[in-house]
């Protein structure tokens, strides 16, 4: 059987999974290699039922078949099985920036990507979402179409050299009880350390990279409700984030996090089953076993409906993983005793109240609902996984005094920054997507001015208090939003001369051959708009998607004045 005919049989075979082809019909190759690293039983019974892939991939040994991992993982790249745009990928000099590049097992948690960093950078796209939206006195479920794409990126170390330096900021505002205000310099506390509560548009890796310069080992407390990678989270995934691609989402940021927690930090992870155990491993590998502390179970609550329909025990929990950093600073908090409460024994408690577990919203006494359980609730700011002022609160009391620093790089809705404000913490919430930035300033700003939402009444807030806001100024990320955009190729076309005058290509780039021929041939028409808008995106240099402070004086970013002075002072520099 001649090469080609053997790659059209391959290719035929593994699209008989449905597990391994997308909604184009064309293979996953990210998934095949993960389940082939995996042995999965499936993939090898597809395998080895055809003579000529048995013959190529298996050797036997008396009555056992063992199977031929790198044999097979080097054909699929060899080949470029898994379809015409990864084809097109290699015409074009991009065939690196979308593989596994290593597979590594010298370590306790081995996935690809391992060794790479993955650039979570989101934009916009079409789809749609639900959300509840307050009308009159009654909250309904609204169908929203979703601003939003993933353009899942990967790159090995050795192509990281500016991507990690530290951002030039733009549309720097105070916001206080008066409202949106300009300001000359960020307030610092006695040890020179930025007081200010930051809100940052961004990159959430590249900001975290930012931030290292003024915050390493001061932050107190970091609490994230990171993408549970089930394909309905709050923002869609171009490959639905497979499981290493999310593992290595993860490490990334987990690294960077660990150098800006104090050393008797405490971060709080909240997951589900899809994603925390493997989470916990990674934690274990990025903190150390002997740091973690403890495995909270959050019961969500009373469930009903399709929900409660499954043929199967109901889940009704949320993992929270708590570690530290070195050592441990623990709040120990007590739920208060009923009113007329007594011990079996009749007497009247003289302690502070039953200690928090392990287990919360459990017991009679440990009430802690999901807002998404209670339709009417008026906290709720229409972000679909928002979680409870309430909750947050546990977390923050425990693990902070008032004045100590709070972050969350995964801020969504703003929850934890709104509670930590009530709570008198210090804050820094980074969120890219521009409706979740805007749900969150518009919800600090009320909480400014004194909202009766949430925790309020319980901590006696009256507003006030003041938080700045200021973005990471978009170079080839301002690219991809462009790109994100167009609803056409004929829009994309449009983009072309734009993108390599303007922007920042890949230097592997054969744009001349993109553009004068690849981009005509009816292969590339025929491709969906999805892949189309990937392969412009792909051609921008990713180390280049925001403007690196060291280089922000240069008149072609566009950067005022203003934005110079105050990233200047920012980073502490003349």
């Amino acid at each position: 059987m001649t090469n080609n005919k053997f790659k059209d049989t391959i290719e035929a075979l593994l699209k008989k999974d449905s597990r391994l082809v997308d909604e184009h019909k064309e293979l996953k190759l990210a998934l095949i290699r993960e389940l082939a690293d995996k042995t999965d039983e499936k993939l090898i019974e597809l395998l080895i039922s055809n003579e000529e892939a048995n013959k190529k991939f298996f050797v036997r040994v008396k009555n056992i078949f063992v199977f031929k991992q790198n044999d097979f993982k080097s054909f699929l790249d060899e080949n470029q099985i898994d379809n015409s745009y990864t084809a097109y990928e290699n015409r074009i000099g991009l065939s690196s920036n979308n593989r596994l590049l290593k597979d590594t097992g010298d370590v306790v948690l081995n996935f690809p990507f391992k060794d790479c960093v993955l650039e979570g950078g989101q934009s916009n796209e079409e789809g749609t979402d639900e959300y509840f939206e307050l009308e009159g006195n009654e909250y309904s479920l609204k169908q929203a179409q979703r601003k939003e794409i993933f353009f899942n990126e990967v790159l090995a170390q050795d192509e990281i050299d500016r991507l990690e330096e530290p951002k030039a900021f733009t549309n720097i505002k105070k916001h206080t009880k008066k409202g949106e205000e300009n300001f000359k310099e960020f307030t610092r506390d006695e040890n020179g350390i930025i007081s200010d509560n930051l809100i940052i548009k961004g990159n959430n890796l590249l900001a975290l990279y930012s931030l290292k310069s003024e915050f390493t080992e001061k932050i107190k407390l970091i609490y994230i409700d990171p993408p549970y990678n089930t394909g309905n989270d709050s923002f869609a995934y171009n490959d639905k984030f497979n499981h290493s691609s999310w593992l290595t989402f993860m490490k990334n940021r987990l690294e960077v996090a660990r150098e800006l927690m104090s050393l008797n930090g405490s971060i709080y992870i909240q997951l589900d089953f899809n994603e925390v155990h493997y989470c916990k491993v990674l934690m274990d590998e990025i903190f150390g076993r002997h740091n973690f502390q403890r495995e909270i179970i959050w019961r969500i609550g009373w469930v009903s409906g399709y929900k409660t329909a499954i043929k199967n025990w109901i889940r009704n929990h949320d993992t929270i993983l708590f570690y530290t950093n070195n050592e441990l600073f623990f709040n120990k908090e007590y739920i208060p005793y009923p009113e007329g409460y007594k011990r079996r024994d009749g007497a009247v408690p003289d302690g502070k109240g039953f200690p928090i577990e392990d287990t919360w919203n459990c017991s009679e006494n440990d009430i802690l609902n999901s807002i998404q359980l209670e339709s009417f609730n008026q906290e709720k700011t229409g972000f679909f996984t928002q979680k409870n002022e309430a909750l947050l609160q546990r977390i923050i009391k425990s693990a902070t005094n008032e004045g100590e620093i709070v972050l969350d790089f995964c801020s969504g809705s703003g929850t934890t920054a709104a509670t930590a404000h009530k709570l008198n913490r210090r804050y820094i919430g980074i969120e890219q997507m521009e409706k979740q930035v805007e749900i969150m300033k518009k919800r600090l700003v009320k909480v400014i001015k004194g909202d009766t939402k949430g925790i309020s009444k319980a901590v006696n807030w009256k507003g006030g208090g003041s938080f700045v806001y200021l973005e990471l100024k978009k170079w080839n990320e301002e690219a991809k939003e462009k790109i994100a955009e167009c609803k056409s190729l004929k829009e994309l076309e449009k983009l072309l001369n734009e993108l390599s005058e303007r922007y920042f290509l890949n230097y592997n780039v054969k744009f001349k051959e993109f553009q004068e021929i690849i981009i005509k041939e009816k292969e590339f028409i025929a491709l969906p708009l999805t892949k189309q808008k990937e392969m412009f995106a792909k051609m921008l240099d990713l180390n280049q998607l925001y403007v690196n402070a060291s280089e922000m004086e240069d008149k072609k970013f566009g950067l005022n004045k203003d934005d110079i002075v105050l990233t200047k002072n920012f980073y502490n520099k003349k």
